[in-house]
């Protein structure tokens, strides 16, 4: 049996690229080109020119409307509870079905009851499972879990993408699908979870089809894209993110904790919609179909204000929708 926590199973790197992009001034000679064109450049160039005058983030949310935001779904989300408090992770089960059913299936049979953190690498990840090495004393696991095939990617096609127009560098395109970071290859027909801030994989061993759900980690630091595509993104923690990424680093290799008491027990993992529901946290996304949606990304591209110089841009993994909790 492979283990997905050793040190040598998870190569870890991250890059980041970043391209600008400007509008070229029209020629002073007149010429004849389409009104459509001419007014299309107008709007593009109106933001940058009067950034000072757009409203904040903030002023965006503070009066979107009820239907500018999608519930977290209680049947495809986990609570974890740790001592510090709740950690709620939306599972990704429109590209990682099977991950998404035997991650259920683990936290239903309590297996991540009593387990732990066990790697914090700094400006990289956070890790959780099974530390056990001796293969006679790991936790046994459900035995209704599946064979999971590699999840990496999926089709293109049915999916409501929401494309940006700035260049990626990590694929052809980029952008949202119901509020999740996602790159997609148009020729290619596949589209694919990016591994941004927050994020959540399962961990895998030296085969390509070797994680089982039972092993996770999430993102903590520069977006690692270079994963994607090489692990299966599962999910995405969208509350208590800074109970995972302010944890002590790890001394060990690649940031495993050296010492047991070192670790970070998880007290218990339940489905959100196993929890009672005056327990349960109400979680909301900002809908990444929306105009709003689309006028909060302008407002992080078009700076003004405190800001000396306006970027005129946003990255994927920089613009991930934000989350609110109901009262």
């Amino acid at each position: 049996m492979t283990k997905p926590f050793k040190p040598s199973l998870l190569t870890l790197c991250a890059a980041a690229v970043l391209a600008i992009s400007s509008l070229s001034a029209e020629a002073a000679k007149p010429t004849k080109k389409p009104a459509a064109k001419t007014a299309a450049k107008a709007a593009a160039a109106a933001p940058a020119a009067s950034a000072a005058k757009l409203p904040s983030s903030a002023d965006i949310l503070a009066a979107a409307g009820p239907g500018d935001w999608r519930d977290v779904s209680p049947e495809q989300s986990l609570l974890m509870e740790l001592a510090s408090g709740p950690v709620v992770i939306e599972l990704a089960a429109d590209f990682a079905p099977k991950h998404a059913a035997n991650i259920a299936a683990l936290v239903r049979a309590g297996y991540f009851d009593n387990l732990a953190i066990i790697r914090v690498q700094d400006n990289y990840v956070t890790q959780w499972g099974d530390a056990e090495e001796d293969e006679s004393k790991v936790k046994a696991k459900p035995a209704n879990l599946v064979k999971a095939p590699v999840e990496f990617d999926r089709a293109l096609k049915g999916l409501a993408f929401n494309k940006l127009p700035e260049h990626d560098g990590w694929a052809p395109q980029a952008g949202f699908v119901n509020g999740w970071p996602v790159a997609a290859d148009p020729k290619t027909g596949r589209a694919w979870l990016t591994h941004c801030y927050s994020m959540v994989g399962a961990a895998r061993g030296n085969e390509p089809d070797s994680s089982d759900g039972s092993g996770l980690y999430t993102v903590i630091g520069h977006a690692p894209r270079a994963l994607d595509l090489n692990i299966t993104n599962v999910g995405r923690v969208v509350m208590g993110m800074e109970r995972l990424s302010a944890l002590p680093r790890g001394t060990g290799t690649l940031g495993f904790y050296v010492k047991p008491e070192e670790r970070t027990t998880i007290q218990r993992v339940r489905m959100l919609t196993d929890v009672p529901e005056a327990e349960r946290p109400k979680l909301q996304i900002l809908r990444t179909d929306t105009d709003t949606f689309r006028r909060w990304l302008d407002s992080r591209r078009f700076r003004g204000g405190w800001f000396v110089h306006s970027p005129d841009r946003v990255d994927l993994c920089s613009a991930l929708p934000p989350t609110r909790r109901l009262p």
